[in-house]
């Protein structure tokens, strides 16, 4: 039996509301299995604390949620406070100081989702995405502002290391599910210094791991286009901070909508605590209506439990959110149904208590 402590930030908008159902289905799993000890503490760090106390979270916030061994996510953004505040101020420091540089995403066809990119065949890849330095590094500046001559450097840091981590996590997930290609994504063609640096150690670090391993580089406007055309021919995506994340969102479109996808922002040597979110952003749009979807948080906490070393767990939910949308009974309003953000959760939970009381013969 062991002990698991997780922080639960919430955020914003919808983030309060599918954050609810994944801790309802927690709960459900902790009272079925009594092996699962996991305490929560959840962390009111939000848009509304940095309208009372300026700041996004505490200066401390990281020595607090260093002691915890996962982190559980909801969403960020309010129309109260500038994006890159919200954005630099909360998820950034988290996954760039907890060294969380892989983002791992799955593509996968559910049931009784239709998809129109799928003509009869399942959609099943997942997306590496680098997640700790690249495009999205506070490196650059502005001058001359509101000056004709005004000017502005963006910095994009790619370094050997970070690259050799990410291609790693990728060719060692792909070993360990039966994969034999990776695609990696590069536009080298013309972003001729860091991309020509990521196609070299991504080509060195697929051939070194594993002969058995195919590698193929296919510049981004080519792949965004192949997502479209042919995604069942992609096994494990590996890209760039940026390019992945476009990757990402694309990917959870042509298999039913962000409200379906989770993410993982993983440290992989566990030095830290790895942090996992849905996509779907906080949705201010819908927020408080009580109509979100609570998969992609749900389904986040699945990869949590899984990562902590549940895998039986995981895999118990994810058969459960396939179950309640097969049997196309309750359904949110994004994927064509009328059940609210609670009804959604329910059934899942429901769904999970059948499965463990079937697995005890009762």
């Amino acid at each position: 039996m062991t002990h698991t402590k997780i922080a639960v930030i919430p955020g914003d908008g919808i983030g309060k509301e599918v954050m609810e159902e994944a801790l309802k289905v927690m709960n459900s799993l902790q009272e079925q299995d009594l092996s699962l000890q996991i305490e929560t503490t959840i962390f009111p760090w939000s848009s509304d604390y940095y309208l009372k106390h300026g700041r996004m979270m505490p200066s401390n916030a990281l020595d607090i949620l260093k002691e915890f061994d996962a982190i559980l996510f909801g969403a960020i953004g309010d129309a109260r406070v500038p994006d890159d505040v919200t954005v630099w101020e909360l998820i950034m420091p988290i996954r760039k100081s907890f060294q969380q540089y892989v983002n791992f995403r799955p593509i996968k066809s559910l049931p009784g989702i239709a998809s129109p990119l799928a003509n009869g065949r399942d959609i099943d890849f997942v997306i590496f995405r680098e997640n700790a330095e690249g495009e999205y590094s506070d490196s650059g500046g502005r001058i001359y502002h509101h000056q004709s001559q005004e000017m502005t450097i963006q910095n994009t840091i790619m370094t050997r290391i970070g690259i050799e981590k990410i291609v790693q996590a990728a060719c060692d997930y792909a070993y360990k599910n039966g994969k034999t290609k990776i695609t990696s994504a590069t536009k080298s063609n013309a972003i001729i210094h860091s991309m020509k640096l990521w196609d070299e150690h991504a080509r060195r670090i697929v051939a070194q791991s594993s002969p058995a391993l195919e590698l193929e580089s296919i510049y981004i406007d080519a792949l965004v286009a192949y997502f479209v055309e042919r995604p069942q021919d992609f096994q494990v995506v590996v890209a760039s901070n940026l390019f992945g994340d476009i990757l990402s969102d694309l990917g959870s479109a042509i298999v039913g909508g962000l409200g379906l996808s989770p993410s993982a922002n993983i440290n992989p040597e566990k030095e830290f605590p790895s942090m996992f979110e849905p996509v779907h952003g906080s949705a201010p749009n819908i927020a408080g209506k009580g109509i979100a979807n609570p998969v992609a948080q749900i389904w986040s906490l699945a990869l949590l439990l899984g990562h902590i070393g549940r895998p039986d767990i995981e895999q118990i939910i994810v058969s459960a959110i396939e179950k309640v949308l097969r049997e196309g009974v309750v359904k949110t309003a994004d994927i064509g149904g009328q059940a609210t953000t609670a009804q959604m959760g329910d059934a899942i939970c429901q769904e999970i208590i059948k499965m463990n009381l079937a697995a005890r013969g009762v």
